[in-house]
């Protein structure tokens, strides 16, 4: 993978991490709930979950652009044009709010591990983002394993840091979001448009 286009899907990471999905508000209420050092266990499962998910996507797709180059235009096309609708679906959504109660007792760690990993792999939506995003970032000339290790890397890192400082300011966030979050979901919702519609024309 060239520098550019590491650089290009390390700032997609950073879009796609600060964009409130369900493991971002499962990190920010359990920061909330259960303290940042607790909450590292629902963030690490989270990410472990993402990382099944890019294998899935990545070598499904590298299988797929092997027997055709022609298949990789076209899922870039198709998955330009639904990051495109993803973003504008996120530029018109109100602002989120999550609800906050008291930690009751004592906290069971590996619970924590599991919703942040169930929360993961079993949204559907992340399935279909990752299949719409990395064919606009594989080299079909380069080793998918290879690509695979950045990409999975970069994402995985990107997500478990953004994800702790959510946690970590859970209290401050929260107020936030609510008060600035409709314009927030339009600068992320922004940052989804324009990688729609510039990655797949790009050569």
């Amino acid at each position: 993978m060239q520098f550019e286009t590491w650089l290009l899907f390390f700032l997609t990471s950073i879009g796609l991490s600060l964009t409130p999905g369900p493991n971002g508000l499962l990190a920010l209420t359990h920061g909330a709930l259960h303290g940042s050092r607790s909450t590292l266990f629902t963030i690490a499962g989270g990410v472990i979950g993402f990382v099944v998910i890019i294998a899935l996507c990545m070598f499904g797709i590298g299988a797929l652009v092997k027997s055709s180059i022609v298949w990789l235009t076209v899922l870039k096309w198709v998955g330009g044009i639904y990051l495109i609708w993803l973003g504008i679906r996120l530029w018109c959504s109100p602002p989120i709010n999550v609800a906050v109660g008291h930690a009751p007792g004592l906290v069971n760690v590996w619970g924590l591990f599991r919703q942040g990993l169930l929360s993961a792999v079993t949204n559907p939506k992340g399935l279909l983002f990752f299949s719409a995003l990395l064919p606009q970032f594989l080299d079909p000339h380069r080793s998918v394993a290879v690509q695979f290790a950045v990409v999975a890397t970069t994402y995985a890192v990107t997500e478990f840091v953004i994800e702790y400082l959510f946690a970590n300011a859970a209290s401050h966030v929260r107020p936030w979001l609510a008060r600035a979050g409709r314009r927030f979901n339009r600068t992320c919702g922004g940052v989804f448009i324009a990688v729609g519609a510039v990655l797949p024309i790009r050569s």
